[in-house]
């Protein structure tokens, strides 16, 4: 009798475990959807129809609220994240690509590629509530986590422009290598990390005095340069380990966060464009834009345990616990 208690119990633990799972949500730029991934499974549940060309995609912090940038419509999508019914549209401007959250949810930062500028949408109230002009062909935008700064890429001026979240204005400006495309600071807010997708390099810099701790050039051993092309970023929470994709070089990059090396590369699907913590930090998933999966990294080990099918040119990528 104990034993077929004891079987049952550790049953019921795995079917809770895999109940508890995260939810994987990856924008489909050439299907106009989003896929849903229980990566449990290793399957694709379902795609949503979203609209026209959607990439950038986030969740809020209480995992809520998904937001996807359709870009062709001009306008950021808030949806449902358990029903995925749209609940609401934010004025985005022309063209988005790439935004940021606010730590609290209440703002969001939008690159306008298009119009040299960033657009800062109270979310509340859904109405753009500032423009601040920055340099030509933003892209890459983050907010740190302390709240003190938003940092916009702008790919053909090579520079980040730092706007002080309090009065947006822009601050300062660091110079970076040619065609800066992601930014992401550490969860202590006191690193800043860049990708320059042109020179194939990741610029850390540090934010109090805004200088370039560290520039490290992405060379993969008997690969083209030219196929290193360094996009989306993620950090651990720990700053143990930084993750670069590397775009059409088809790999991930493990960089040590403490002394700048870079330990391995991983290879993944065909163009991988961004990347995506689970909740506890135990996975990374990755969007492979031409070969049309997810990839699935084991982050203890360091290697990709499992490749998913999601559809058409997978773009953006998030988490919902």
């Amino acid at each position: 009798m104990r034993r077929i208690k004891l079987a049952g119990m550790a049953a019921a633990v795995c079917v809770a475990g895999a109940a508890s799972a995260e939810t994987v949500f990856v924008t489909l730029e050439k299907d106009n959807a989003i896929a849903v991934v229980d990566p449990a499974e290793g399957k694709l549940v379902k795609t949503v129809k979203v609209g026209q060309r959607p990439r950038g995609i986030a969740i809020s912090h209480d995992g809520k609220t998904l937001f996807v940038a359709t870009s062709d419509d001009d306008t950021i999508r808030m949806l449902d994240s358990s029903s995925l019914k749209e609940i609401g549209k934010l004025p985005s401007g022309e063209d988005p690509e790439t935004f940021a959250l606010s730590p609290d949810d209440k703002l969001m930062y939008v690159s306008n590629e298009d119009d040299a500028e960033v657009t800062v949408i109270d979310i509340a109230s859904k109405k753009a509530v500032a423009k601040v002009k920055v340099g030509v062909e933003p892209e890459g935008i983050a907010v740190s986590p302390d709240n003190q700064w938003t940092v916009s890429a702008s790919e053909t001026t090579n520079m980040l422009h730092w706007i002080g979240t309090a009065d947006r204005q822009i601050k300062e400006n660091t110079l970076v290598d040619p065609r800066p495309r992601a930014v992401a600071f550490s969860d202590d807010s006191q690193q800043l990390w860049a990708t320059s997708e042109m020179a194939g390099t990741l610029t850390i810099i540090d934010t109090a005095t805004k200088q370039v701790v560290q520039n490290i050039k992405l060379d993969v051993p008997g690969l083209s340069s030219d196929l290193v092309q360094p996009v989306g970023i993620a950090i651990d929470k720990q700053r143990r380990y930084g993750y670069v994709a590397m775009g059409p070089a088809n790999r991930v990059a493990v960089i040590d966060a403490q002394n700048y090396k870079v330990e391995k590369f991983l290879l993944v699907g065909q163009r991988v464009w961004n990347l995506a913590f689970s909740p506890d930090q135990k996975r990374l998933y990755t969007t492979n834009g031409v070969s049309n999966d997810i990839s699935i990294i084991d982050l203890e080990s360091h290697k990709v345990t499992k490749s998913v099918a999601v559809g058409r040119y997978p773009w953006g990528v998030a988490v919902k616990p």
